[in-house]
C-alpha cells in the first residue's frame, strides 16, 4: 500500500518474485492509496497537530484501504505490516514467519510518518529494515517482499539453496566459487575440487563459522553448535591467533592457505 506504486511495479515484474508469480505461488496486488481519498486534489497527507516540521499521512485512506483489501481476500492467516524505522527489525526469522501467511499487507509510509491511528488500530506490528532513515517504505517493502517470496516451496527451484543462505542455521554463508580455477593468480581452494564430500562439507561448515566469528559474533554466540562446531570453532580461535587463514588483521582471503586445509 502506498502513494508511489510504480516504485514496487517495476522490481516485482522481473526475477525470482516475477517467476513466483508466474508460477501463482505468490499473488501480489500494489495498492495507490490515493484511490482511497475522498477529495479531488486526492490528498493523503495534513499538516501535523501541535505543530512542527513536515506533514502527517492522514488516517483515513489507510482505514478504508485496508478495509477494501480485507473484505476482497479470503478467510485466513493475516498481517498487516506498518514499515517504520521505529519497528523491530526484520530478519529471516520473520521472513520465516510471514511465508506461513496466507495474506501479507505492507504500509508503506512518507513524509514524517503517518498517523498513530494507523499503527494502534489497523498494524499488527512495525518492521524496520535497520538503525537508519529511508525516504519512504517501498525499498523496505520490496526487501521484505523478496525475502519472503524466495522461501516459498519451488520459488527458488533448488530447494537446497534457500536452506544454505545466510542466516539459516543462525550462521552466514560459507564463500562460494566457480569457474575458472585460477584468476589473476588466485585460486579457489584446492578442497572443493577434490571430489572427497566430507572434506568438502567440512571445509563449508569451518568457513561459515569462520566468517560468522568474524563479522556477526552476536550471531555465533547465539547460534546452536553441536560438538564437531567446537572442534571448528578451536581451530579458527588457534589459526587466528597463530596469524593462520584470515587470521587478526589480515585484509582478504588467502586460497593458498585455506586450499591447503586437511580434514581430520
Amino acid at each position: 500500500m502506498t502513494i508511489f506504486p510504480r516504485m514496487l511495479e517495476g522490481p516485482l515484474s522481473d526475477g525470482i518474485v516475477q517467476r513466483a508469480r508466474d508460477a501463482s505461488l505468490a499473488e501480489i496486488h500494489v495498492h495507490d492509496l490515493r484511490d482511497f481519498t475522498d477529495d479531488r486534489h486526492r490528498t493523503v497527507d495534513d499538516a501535523p497537530f501541535g505543530g512542527g516540521p513536515g506533514m502527517v499521512m492522514k488516517a483515513e485512506p489507510f482505514f478504508r484501504a485496508i478495509e477494501s483489501v480485507r473484505a476482497s481476500v479470503p478467510a485466513g492467516s493475516s498481517a498487516v505490516v506498518l514499515l517504520s524505522p521505529r519497528g523491530r527489525r526484520f530478519d529471516q526469522e520473520t521472513a520465516r514467519r510471514y511465508a506461513q501467511l496466507d495474506h501479507l499487507l505492507l504500509l508503506c509510509g512518507r513524509y514524517e510518518g503517518i498517523d498513530e491511528r494507523v499503527a494502534e488500530v489497523l498494524a499488527s506490528e512495525e518492521l524496520s529494515l535497520g538503525d537508519f532513515v529511508l525516504t519512504g517504505g517501498e525499498t523496505a517493502a520490496l526487501a521484505v517482499i523478496e525475502a519472503v517470496v524466495r522461501l516459498l516451496p519451488g520459488a527458488l527451484g533448488d530447494e537446497g539453496s534457500a536452506e544454505s543462505d545466510s542466516f539459516e542455521g543462525s550462521l552466514l554463508d560459507w564463500p562460494h566459487y566457480t569457474r575458472p580455477f585460477e584468476w589473476r593468480g588466485h585460486a579457489v581452494p584446492e578442497v572443493l575440487v577434490s571430489g572427497d564430500h566430507g572434506r568438502i562439507r567440512r571445509w563449508r561448515r569451518k568457513e561459515s563459522l569462520r566468517v560468522t566469528r568474524e563479522r556477526r559474533p552476536d550471531l555465533l554466540a547465539a547460534a546452536p553448535l553441536g560438538s564437531e562446531d567446537a572442534v571448528l570453532v578451536r581451530e579458527i580461535e588457534d589459526e587466528a591467533r597463530a596469524g593462520g587463514p584470515l587470521g587478526a588483521g589480515q585484509k582478504g582471503r588467502r586460497t593458498s592457505q585455506i586450499g591447503t586445509e586437511k580434514g581430520p
